[in-house]
This record gives structure tokens, sequence and C-alpha cells, in this order.
């Protein structure tokens, strides 16, 4: 008969409010296990985080590592825990079996007694060890011989949870995805959100799709990049290949955006768009010769804002800014997106669930689409401090460059 397996998990936070507990306790149901409260305090004032010792029985071991799994993914951790196991590497590239995966929570690691925070979090990484410190590395990038983290033995994470109604950078956006919420309230939010990471030393990035073309909505995005507001954008060649159309030729996908009616042989103006930058070398070149005078990434090259160009297989030319080498692409986003304080995705699913994955949760994410589904899918995908804002772009835009301060262009 299988012995049944009795372990406690500890977590702190806005537990309730969050919805970490219910959670939580569905996941022990979902493992056909059962659960003992053996404590919770919850906090007499507004601002007070409560605390939970939860007690579970696991019919047996697969269960138990299940259940152990699910709740840590949470942010429950193991009261009882010793020093974490470590695994040697021993192929470039290749992890030991049973590494440890890690989540965008923050995490501790306990060695020789002693809890050690892990660097450059973000999802799906191991836990190197080198010394007293502990940081996210992805598979590909490991070394042969480096010390990784086995197993959930010795592994600490804090929940990130939030508390409705709270002032300050815990209550952001608890409105939570709708389209019937005024659009100047959540910019207004998202506002303060703004100038609050910046004055902390942190970067506002953007991850803009080619929507933002396709409305109309570049010259007011390109304003916000020459205010010096932004401090890097995200994208793909889709976003920049119409920017520079619209720049040379007036059209986006071969619609003159002035009339909204097709230009006659509009559909060979995106590659001519990219054959006139190849020929100058690049985006910066083109500038630099007069050739691109106005748009989002002649703003990017002038205000000095960082991008990187994201390539896929639908590419066309692509750009000789494009980064075709996955790989480089995702170090790219990486190199831009550290310190980031707050991410705003515009309109790029894609992108935008990329992006969602290499940050940790206390990043405040904002994704703005006209399609809900497409706002929902961000948080679907793991990413749960990810807030929506159901509505056209360009008058997300428009308003944000408002509340800026921003002067929004002549048209």
């Amino acid at each position: 008969m299988t012995k049944p397996i009795v372990a406690t998990f500890q977590a702190r936070g806005h537990l309730i409010d969050s919805g970490l507990l219910s959670d939580a306790l569905e996941a022990v149901q979902a493992a056909s296990a059962t659960y003992r409260v053996v404590r919770l305090d919850i906090g007499t004032h507004r601002h007070d985080e409560s605390s939970l010792e939860l007690e579970v029985t696991a019919p047996g071991q697969a269960a138990f590592e299940r259940l152990r799994a699910d709740l840590m993914s949470l942010g429950l951790s193991e009261t009882d825990t010793q020093d974490a196991v470590l695994g040697t590497v021993d192929q470039d590239g290749v992890a030991p079996e049973g590494f440890y995966s890690s989540t965008n929570l923050a995490t501790e690691v306990r060695l020789r007694g002693e809890w050690l925070p892990v660097a450059q979090q973000r999802m799906d990484a191991t836990l190197v060890v080198d010394g007293r410190t502990v940081r996210c590395v992805k598979l590909r990038d490991l070394v042969q011989g480096q010390q990784v983290v086995l197993g959930f033995t010795g592994i600490r994470v804090t929940p990130h949870t939030t508390r409705k109604l709270q002032e300050g950078k815990f209550g952001f956006m608890q409105g939570g995805a709708s389209s019937e919420r005024r659009l100047s309230a959540q910019v207004a939010e998202v506002v303060r959100e703004w100038q609050r990471v910046r004055a902390e030393g942190r970067k506002v990035i953007l991850v803009a799709g080619p929507v933002v073309v396709h409305v109309g909505a570049a010259p007011v995005l390109a304003a916000i990049l020459r205010a010096g507001l932004v401090d890097g954008v995200l994208s793909g060649n889709a976003l920049a290949v119409h920017d520079i159309e619209v720049a040379l030729f007036g059209t986006s996908l071969g619609i003159a955006l002035a009339s909204g009616t097709p230009a006659v042989h509009g559909h060979m103006h995106h590659m001519r768009a990219i054959n006139t930058i190849r020929r100058a070398g690049s985006i910066a070149a083109a500038v630099q010769q007069g050739i691109l005078t106005h748009g989002v990434m002649h703003a990017c090259i002038t205000a000095k804002v960082p991008f990187c160009l994201a390539g896929s297989i639908r590419d066309d030319g692509p750009l000789p800014d494009t980064q075709m080498d996955l790989i480089q692409a995702q170090a790219g986003y990486a190199r831009i997106l550290e310190n980031a304080g707050l991410v705003v995705i515009l309109s790029s699913m894609l992108h935008g669930i990329g992006t969602g994955n290499m940050i940790a949760a206390d990043v405040l994410t904002v994704c703005v689409d006209i399609h809900p589904a497409v706002v929902q899918k961000l948080s679907d995908r793991g990413s749960a401090q990810s807030q929506g804002i159901v509505t056209d772009v360009g008058g997300f835009l428009t308003v944000l460059a408002e509340q800026l301060g921003v002067a929004l262009p002549k048209v």
C-alpha cells in the first residue's frame, strides 16, 4: 500500500484578495490530496499582508511531486527543507536530469544553511550556482562543469500578490481587462506607474506591433519617443518595415493613410522600402543620409532609444537591422529589458508573449489591444503580472501622449 506523504507549505502576501489562497486549495484537490490550514493570519489594516501555513497530505509520491510543483509555481514554499541539491552539467547546453525549472517569481536557494537570492529572475531557466551567487541561465547557455539546482529541495519562492483597491503600485490596474472602463482613467493609472518607475531609475519598455502604423498612430508614438520618455522598443521586422513604408511612400501595406484607399502598385511599397534601407546599409545610415526623415524608427535613432527587431519566418527582406538569429534576438530583448519596471505591449501578441516570459513577476506589464482574447492571452501564458486595456491602440497612444504632456503632432 502506498504511504501518504505529509508536508507543510507557507506563503505571505495579499493571499485572499489576489486569489492565491483559493488557487492553492484547488491545486491540492486537483492532485487528489487533502489539506489542513495550520495557520492563517489576516492583517487588520488594508496594507497588511496575510501569512499562511498549509498542511497537505498526498496519497503517494507521484501525487505529492505534482502538488509540490503546482504549489511552488503559485508561490508557496515548503517549511521544512534542506540545502538545495546540485548536479553538474556534463554537456554544454544540456542540464542534468531532474533540474529545477524557474518561474518568474522571486526565488531563493538554500546553500550551506543560507538563503541566497536568485539573480536575473525569469521563467523557464535553470538555476546555476557559482560560489555564493545563484542566477537564472537558459538551457542553451549552460557550460560543462557548472553546478545546477536539482528538484525542489532548498527552493523558496515569494508569491506576487496584489490587494484590490490598495493605493500605490500594488493597486495597479485592479479593474482588469475591460472595454467598458473609461480609457482616460485607465491611461491615468499607466501614466502614474510610468512616472513612478522612471523616478525610481527603472526602465519603461514598449513592445509594439505593426498595427500601430496601420492605424496611423506612428506619429504619436514617435513624439513620445522624441520626448525622451521611453527606454527601449522591442518589435519585429514588420513594425519597422511599414513605418518606413509610410515615411517613404505614405502607405502602410499599400494603403494610403491619408485617404484609406489602395495606392497604385501599393503592394510593392513595403518591398521598395526594405530595398531602400538595405541599399543605405541600415536604418541609422538612412537617417544620417537624409533618406529617412520621420517615423517611429527615425525617432528611435535620433532620440537614441535602444531597439531590437526580432525576425520570423514570414519576414520579407528583411531589413538589415532585423535580427534573424532567434537566439541573438532573445539576447537583444533581454539586454534592453534589464532593470525594466514597466512594459507596455501595443498590439503585439507574439512579441508580447515572448517579452512576458523574459521578465520577473514584479515588472508591471500592460497589454493594449482591441481584441479581448489577445489581452487575456498573455496572462494565460503565465505572466500573472500582466494587466489589459481593451481599446484601439491609436486611441490609447493619443490619450497617453496627452497625459504624459507630449504635444500631439499636427496631421
